[in-house]
């Protein structure tokens, strides 16, 4: 057992019993294991997955990320914590109980902090793919106009106002979920004075486009489900995956402390 007994005489000027230079250290390779892992398993993850499957095995993908998180918890965890415990100052005359609370204690703020950072950049970068994702799931009402518009004649322009108006007319179908009776009508019947085709031609179209946007929303409503399924799930395997971060970075700072004072 250590020796905490004060000699007579001895001066000892108040500390604090933190050694923040070893808790910034530990935090340092925490954060950086876990960018490397986590950069190498998205690698892995890209490498296996198709991008044009993805919205279909979300589930699966989210599944396997979530083991591969709790894993990179675990060893991130430990590296900050052990060497959390290698590099703090000695505690000259305290007792072992003590030096073990302080290691654990050490490690648990190690983990904190990084934990901290990690999902502060975490929520940036989600916050930039959610953007990214919502407008590649945006109907394009561009396009459907150019299809309901598309003249007989190859070098014939429909006039912009009237793009326009279906352009709106569309994005409001989309939003309320119905076409009004009326806007449809006169749909099919600008497309067929101004693209010199049949009013059941210009049915035809305006059926497709309103098909392929709906196609489209419904594709997206159902991609995130799924997506809202699997963050719930990752959420708490999240969750129970810090809770055991916490305790592995403790003990590999108590285990690391234990080192360090091996060797004076």
């Amino acid at each position: 057992m250590t020796d905490y007994t004060i000699p007579d005489g001895a001066d000892f000027a108040p500390s604090s019993a933190v050694s923040w230079p070893a808790v910034a250290a530990g935090m340092f390779v925490a954060v950086a294991t876990t960018i490397i892992l986590v950069s190498l398993g998205a690698g892995l993850g890209l490498a296996a997955a198709s991008p044009w499957t993805l919205a279909r095995d979300v589930g699966a993908i989210g599944a396997l990320a979530g083991v591969w998180l709790v894993l990179v918890q675990w060893l991130a965890s430990a590296a900050g914590g052990y060497l959390t415990g290698r590099l703090r100052t000695r505690w000259i005359g305290t007792h072992d109980d003590e030096v073990f609370f302080r290691d654990t204690a050490h490690g648990f703020l190690t983990w904190s902090v990084a934990t901290v950072l990690i999902v502060a950049l975490a929520g940036l970068a989600g916050g930039k793919a959610a953007d990214v994702a919502a407008q590649i799931a945006a109907p394009n009402h561009a396009y459907d106009a150019d299809a309901i518009y598309r003249s007989t004649q190859v070098d014939d322009a429909v006039t912009s106002p009237a793009r326009v108006q279906a352009e709106r007319i569309l994005a409001t179908a989309m939003a309320t979920g119905r076409l009004d009776p009326d806007d449809r009508a006169w749909l099919v019947a600008s497309a067929s004075s101004r693209s010199g085709i049949t009013p059941a031609e210009a049915e035809r179209r305006v059926n497709a486009a309103l098909a392929r946007d709906q196609k489209i929303v419904a594709d997206a409503k159902q991609a995130a489900d799924e997506a809202r399924k699997a963050a719930s799930r990752l959420a708490m395997l999240a969750a129970l995956s810090l809770v055991i971060g916490a305790f592995i970075a403790s003990v590999a700072a108590a285990l690391g402390g234990r080192e360090r004072d091996k060797h004076p």
